[in-house]
């Protein structure tokens, strides 16, 4: 009991003390290599239409753009398989020089990209070679984030693992607002039509200064302590991936990660901030730069939960804020983006609660619209009308029609016909969809939505990035910010969470998989998911029970099974978690 208080006391006083020189070195090694990564992986993401535009203009517009998409989906499906290969080499050989390796890989990647001569000029080994660099810039990333993780939580001391790792939780979210402020920088000074013509390249060419700087201040690191204590004492593991999956004492807690854990926070982590900008622009048609500038605004006034949260979990555990952050979430997207549409677009607000929109079809006609890829074509009558209206922001029901009839739209007191595009031919593929789309506009028009084209001088519109001291702008960015702090309170702690789920020998492989399946299969597939899911039911917010029902799936796993680990000894690695 004696050594217990001791123990305790000792862990009391270590928090307390301030970083030493060292430690703040490990921290921004680690940091700023992972910003680096956030920064290329989403360079492409960023571009994806002028990439599309070089590396596969021997296709349609529309066709070249679904390629772009595809190779940037690429991205994330591989990353998992980086957390494998990856992960084995971290466990093998030591976490510095694994992640050394992933943001060589990933600059390198970034880099040639800038330089790879377009379709124009070497064919179809433009998008081929393209589709590589993306898929190896997914295995670096797959690879970088549980390296920069372990590395930090091994340096930390005893009771402030939270602390320290939160501040890796700060790069995903700094190094898209880097890429996102390159990205102007450069556009500002080229002009549009340089810009498209040959000025994208820049911002991957940059890279290079980047690599630079990360690759000096990694190889100034030290291996981590735990990692060097496992190798001197010859109980490094000679197989991690069969020892982290195969043996069920450890995959247990890689399932007990994913689903108790990562897969809640990956949606929580996207709703707040992807899918809220997606609803904003997408939904809501709010312009592309206020919804850019009041996400940046909440990122700018939330980042600083992902350290509050992960030095309050030190103190009071990563289970209950993760969990808690889950539970709110859960129980108040709901009422918190009707809020936001009542704020940011009143007059749609109105619109849907005054007028009711039917759609008429035969139900053998209509799909469930989930198309991750962009690749999937709808073409009757059914899916044509409930993917105008969805694209539209209507709120509308669904009434069954006779067997083979074309679907009609009621709107108040007007109906529509829709088309069957596969039956179209000639002049028609124009023609008929563009007097479709002016029809249902018109009686939306007149039934008080809001339609493309014409003023809406109720929607929120910023004039400047400081244009923010009124009313509706203030509540948006409340709201807005409520968001993202819920993404740091699920966020923050998960790092050192993770870290503590598995012995030393396997720490790296074991917590890498389940946080790549996580955020790149789960969370990568949210707005995809929720706008089939709004399609579907006909109701703006029906997307939101995907990140719900996951969110509160996560907080009943995680209370029924994730132990509560923040005062392991991780360097003791006989130790179950």
């Amino acid at each position: 009991m004696t050594m217990t208080m001791q123990a305790t006391a000792a862990v009391a006083v270590d928090r307390k003390r301030p970083m030493t020189r060292e430690e703040k070195r490990v921290i921004l090694a680690s940091s700023a290599g992972t910003i680096f990564e956030w920064y290329d992986f989403y360079l492409y993401g960023s571009l994806a239409a002028i990439i599309g535009a070089q590396f596969f203009s021997a296709f349609p517009e529309a066709t070249r753009n679904v390629f772009a998409l595809l190779a940037f989906a690429a991205g994330f499906l591989v990353r998992p398989f980086g957390a494998l290969v990856f992960g084995r080499l971290g466990d093998l050989v030591g976490r510095k020089y694994t992640f050394l390796m992933t943001i060589l890989i990933m600059g390198v990647s970034t880099f040639v990209v800038g330089l790879l001569p377009g379709y124009e000029t070497i064919g179809w080994l433009a998008p081929v070679i393209l589709i590589a660099l993306r898929m190896l810039q997914g295995l670096a990333l797959g690879g970088e984030y549980g390296g920069a993780v372990v590395y930090v939580a091994e340096h930390a001391p005893q009771g402030r693992r939270g602390f320290f790792t939160s501040w890796i939780q700060t790069t995903a979210t700094l190094g898209l607002l880097l890429s996102l402020m390159v990205i102007l920088a450069v556009r500002s000074w080229t002009g549009e039509q340089a810009f498209a013509a040959w000025g994208w390249r820049i911002p991957f060419l940059l890279s290079i200064f980047l690599l630079g700087i990360s690759v000096w201040i990694r190889l100034q690191m030290e291996e981590s302590p735990a990692f060097k204590k496992m190798k001197e004492e010859g109980a490094l593991s000679k197989a991690p991936l069969s020892e982290a999956f195969g043996q069920w004492k450890n995959a247990r807690f890689a399932l007990i990660a994913l689903f108790g854990l990562v897969a809640g926070q990956a949606v929580v982590w996207y709703t707040g901030q992807f899918y809220a900008l997606f609803f904003l622009q997408n939904i809501l048609r709010v312009d592309m730069f206020t919804a850019n500038v009041l996400i940046a605004w909440s990122l700018i006034l939330g980042t600083a939960g992902f350290v509050i949260f992960g030095s309050l979990s030190d103190r009071i555990g990563r289970k209950p804020i993760i969990l808690t952050g889950c539970l709110l979430a859960a129980l108040t997207y709901f009422p918190i983006f009707g809020f936001i549409t009542q704020t940011a677009n009143p007059m749609l607000d109105k619109a849907q609660k005054a007028t009711k929109v039917v759609v008429l079809a035969d139900m053998e006609q209509c799909s469930f619209q989930f198309n991750p890829t962009g690749t999937s074509k709808f073409t009757s009558s059914c899916d044509i009308a409930k993917a105008l209206l969805a694209r539209s922001s209507v709120s509308y029901s669904v009434q069954e029609a006779p067997a083979g009839s074309m679907t009609k739209i009621r709107i108040g007191d007007k109906e529509v016909a829709s088309y069957d595009a596969a039956a179209l031919t000639g002049d028609q593929v124009k023609t008929v969809p563009a007097a479709f789309t002016k029809s249902v506009n018109e009686a939306l028009g007149a039934a008080g939505y809001p339609v493309p084209g014409v003023a809406n001088a109720d929607i929120v519109k910023m004039s400047g990035f400081f244009d923010l001291f009124r009313g509706q702008l203030i509540l948006l960015v409340v709201a807005l910010t409520y968001l993202v702090v819920l993404v740091t309170m699920v966020y923050g702690p998960i790092a050192a969470a993770l870290v503590e789920l598995f012995p030393t020998r396997i720490r790296y492989t074991g917590m890498s998989l389940p946080y790549h399946i996580g955020n790149g299969w789960f969370g990568g597939l949210m707005p995809a998911t929720a706008f089939a899911m709004i399609a579907q039911s006909g109701d703006i917010y029906f997307g939101l029970w995907y990140p719900i029902v996951i969110a509160l799936g996560t907080f009943v796993i995680g209370m029924l099974f994730v132990p509560e680990n923040k005062d392991r000894d991780i360097f003791v690695d006989d130790k179950a978690a």
